[in-house]
């Protein structure tokens, strides 16, 4: 590990096991075996803090909710546990949703864990085997024949398999490996944490700007959308949409934006986060806790939704 311990976007998101909006294929039998996967480790290791909670995604008007029915439509709607709620049935599933919606998308298969402390839960459940050993402060700087890796302290590792998890970066040995023309790209965010919400938000929660986002909700249903509801300025200026997730100490982790361009700004701005504060606020009918924290993280993202790249 580069750093004393994780430090990147394994740690700087939502805690999220996404499901939901991914593209069809390989990218969301992926998704789905991900899923079984954090299922099955979480009940291993409690700490994790995996629950099956799905989401809800509120729609207000026609437009959006054409979108949700045509997401319903798809082949595999049944794989991600698509189902169509009415309002009053959205509240008696998520009662801390006392805002103005029609109704509301739910992905059954949608989860969570709590990645602030996920990887250190994960590395003392594998410290109690003898044949695990963790060694921060090290870069890998040479792959040394097909099972094995050299380090930037001249130490040589060694192994069946060798899995390089390079993060977000992709210049030095990355591009060696794989050329300069890998169909990845880096990602800047900004999202934040509040205060316990004094209630619990029972689903994972985002808002129709997520259709835009995400493939599976390509539909001539979300053209229509695109063409006759344009986004709020700042969230068109910031490629934003709305998630959120409650913590296990009761707070909400929200977000999030997206900067493609290099070079990344160094600063954050305050108008998505208002956004954002007020988009909660309309779908919780309440003033949102005080903010606890802010930080921006950047993650690698493949530029073509159909693939998944190794």
């Amino acid at each position: 590990e580069r750093e004393a311990e994780a430090r990147g976007a394994s740690l700087r998101n939502f805690g999220q096991i996404w499901v939901s909006g991914r593209a069809g294929g390989e990218e969301l039998e992926t998704a789905l075996r991900a899923r079984e996967l954090w299922e099955e480790i979480g009940a291993r290791v409690p700490d994790l803090g995996f629950r099956a909670c799905g989401s809800l995604t509120p729609v207000r008007n026609p437009r959006e909710l054409a979108v949700a029915e045509a997401a319903l439509a798809r082949e595999d709607a049944a794989a991600r546990g698509y189902k169509l709620l009415a309002a009053d049935e959205v509240r008696a599933v998520n009662p801390a949703l006392r805002g103005a919606f029609e109704a509301a998308l739910f992905c059954e298969r949608d989860a969570a864990v709590e990645p602030r402390t996920a990887q250190l839960a994960l590395r003392a459940e594998l410290s109690k085997s003898p044949n695990y050993t963790f060694l921060p402060g090290r870069e890998v700087r040479d792959v040394v024949g097909e099972h094995a890796v050299r380090d930037d302290h001249g130490d040589v590792h060694t192994g069946d398999v060798v899995v390089l998890c390079t993060g977000a970066w992709l210049g030095g040995l990355v591009r060696e490996l794989a050329g300069p023309e890998l169909p990845v790209r880096r990602v800047r965010l900004q999202m934040m944490q509040t205060e316990p919400l004094g209630e619990a938000l029972t689903t994972s929660v985002a808002d129709a700007d997520s259709f835009r986002y995400y493939p599976a909700y390509r539909s001539p249903a979300r053209d229509e959308l695109d063409a006759h509801q344009p986004q709020a300025p700042i969230a068109a200026a910031h490629r934003m949409q709305l998630l959120m997730v409650q913590r296990a100490d009761g707070g909400l982790t929200i977000g999030d934006t997206h900067e493609y361009e290099h070079p990344f700004a160094f600063d954050t701005l305050e108008d998505p986060y208002d956004h954002l504060t007020e988009v909660v606020e309309s779908f919780l009918g309440r003033p949102l806790p005080k903010i606890r924290r802010r930080w921006v993280g950047v993650y690698a993202q493949c530029t073509e939704p159909s693939r998944v790249v190794q």
